[in-house]
């Protein structure tokens, strides 16, 4: 399950023969889905490797070690030595059967029996607190490598805040509603620093308080409790509420009713003034053309670093009737609208780098976590199941892009496993350490309840999460 935040990539539009559209998105629902699936995959298989090489180490017997669910029948299953390694149907999850474990096997036959020596129920606290610990471990592990390798690979491009010398463009009622404006500075989220842009969303998301700076003054302000209610209000197409400010830039189409289509306006033009008055940036020459609501307006556009005047007809709505084109940030960073930081790193020092970046990976996942557990936040609504988590894929193949969701999933993955809950890996955990501490180990028919207890739990989040999936679909 994820908390479904709101993602933002800015791309270059290009002229291209446009398919049909019903084509094109099965074609991106099955890009990403593959990359889900495949991601998945690997995880839950990689996690179960995780108990199953300690327990071969402490010579526990290890009856199955499945990806997806059996129930019922197997895709494809093969017996090695004493385990059945196989595919289920049921793509879930995945799990390995411990000989002599209360797990979702529910296996009761078997735990009538005397405890043999190879069942996991016979071996030391020690030993099995390795075992279910293992997992977890894994997917820690793998999400910090994935990240190092991440950081020697690729490294980090992000846009500097402090390089938005005219501060930022509030799109639409949410920045509003906060009480943001056009041309103000974020300065801080809790009193963290903001330095990368990039993570004002996400800060936001997990924050209480902001300050601003506008017109060389500091303001203090709050982010509201339904704040993330609202967020998902506008949905994952409707990008940032908060942006790094812009040119006009004309794209590459006309509405079918504009009156502009013989105007001589061309594909990357730049609207630098509206009627003599300049707009630098989109947001003031929006404003400017809501002055002229059916009426001509003189426009100058910058071509080739050439200036042209243009007279254009506006509709009803102050529009030109043309697609805005929406440059990326490393053509704003040449233009001079804001500063890419590109940051490289040696093998070595992309080891802290990597561990850094999992932390804050796994420090945003659990304040998202606590606002979904506040129901005044209405953070709740944004917990997705595995439409949620197939859609943050994006709908092409980016090998860079893939292994960052795979490490934030790995993360995740890990948390989710290690919270003290019966049928996860965290309720094992937890009964262990008691036994451990105690000295008095739960008995059989207490694990079997507490298990079919946290099992019925799980489903539930299941039902809930998938079930938002579903209804979001709808609306």
């Amino acid at each position: 399950m994820v908390l479904k935040t709101i993602f933002y990539n800015s791309f270059e539009n290009r002229t291209f023969v446009r398919p049909n559209l019903k084509d094109l998105l099965l074609m991106e629902i099955f890009i990403k889905a593959s990359q889900f699936i495949l991601s998945l995959s690997l995880l839950i298989v990689l996690h179960e490797l995780g108990h199953f090489i300690p327990a071969k180490l402490f010579k526990t017997k290890v009856e199955k070690f499945y990806l997806f669910f059996d129930y019922k029948f197997s895709l494809l299953k093969k017996k090695v030595g004493e385990t059945v390694y196989g595919i289920g149907w049921i793509p879930l999850g995945g799990y390995v059967k411990i000989a002599g474990m209360i797990d979702e096997s529910m296996d009761k036959e078997q735990l009538k029996q005397e405890p043999k020596p190879w069942e996991f129920r016979s071996k030391p606290a020690w030993q099995r607190l390795i075992i279910m610990l293992g997992g977890v471990f894994v997917n820690f592990v793998l999400g910090i490598f994935i990240y190092i390798m991440l950081m020697y690979s690729y490294g980090e491009k992000y846009v500097i805040n402090g390089s938005l010398k005219n501060g930022i463009w509030v799109e639409g009622n949410l920045g509003k509603k906060l009480g943001l404006q056009n041309g103000d500075k974020i300065v801080s989220v809790d009193d963290r620093k903001i330095s990368n842009f990039n993570r004002v969303n996400i800060e936001f998301i997990n924050g209480s308080t902001f300050k601003i700076e506008r017109n060389g003054q500091i303001i203090d302000k709050e982010i509201p409790e339904d704040f993330i209610n609202e967020l998902l209000k506008r949905g994952k197409r409707s990008g940032p509420f908060v942006s790094w400010r812009v040119p006009f830039m004309i794209g590459d189409e006309f509405d079918k009713n504009s009156a502009n289509k013989s105007s001589g306006l061309k594909y990357k033009d730049i609207v630098v003034s509206v009627n003599g008055q300049e707009t630098p940036y989109y947001d003031i020459a929006q404003k400017e053309l809501l002055k002229f609501k059916n009426d001509t307006v003189s426009v100058t556009i910058k071509r080739d670093n050439q200036l042209k005047k243009i007279t254009l007809k506006l509709d009803s709505l102050g529009r030109v009737g043309v697609i805005r084109f929406q440059p990326k940030e490393s053509s704003l960073d040449k233009m001079g609208y804001l500063k890419l930081e590109t940051k490289t790193y040696s093998f070595a020092q992309a080891i802290p780098r990597g561990f850094e970046v999992a932390y804050t990976t796994l420090i945003d996942y659990i304040k998202q976590l606590k606002k979904v557990v506040n129901p005044e936040t209405g953070a709740y609504k944004g917990v997705g199941g595995f439409i949620s988590i197939g859609d943050i894929f994006p709908p092409e193949w980016n090998a860079e892009d893939f292994w960052r969701l795979t490490a934030l999933l790995s993360i995740i993955l890990g948390f989710m496993n290690l919270l003290p809950i019966p049928a996860l890996d965290g309720g094992h955990v937890m009964f262990t350490l008691w036994e451990m501490v105690t000295g008095r180990k739960p008995s059989d028919k207490f694990l079997e309840y507490a298990q079919i207890t946290g099992f019925i739990l799980l489903i539930a989040l299941l039902l809930f999460a998938n079930g938002n999936d579903v209804l979001r679909l709808f609306q």
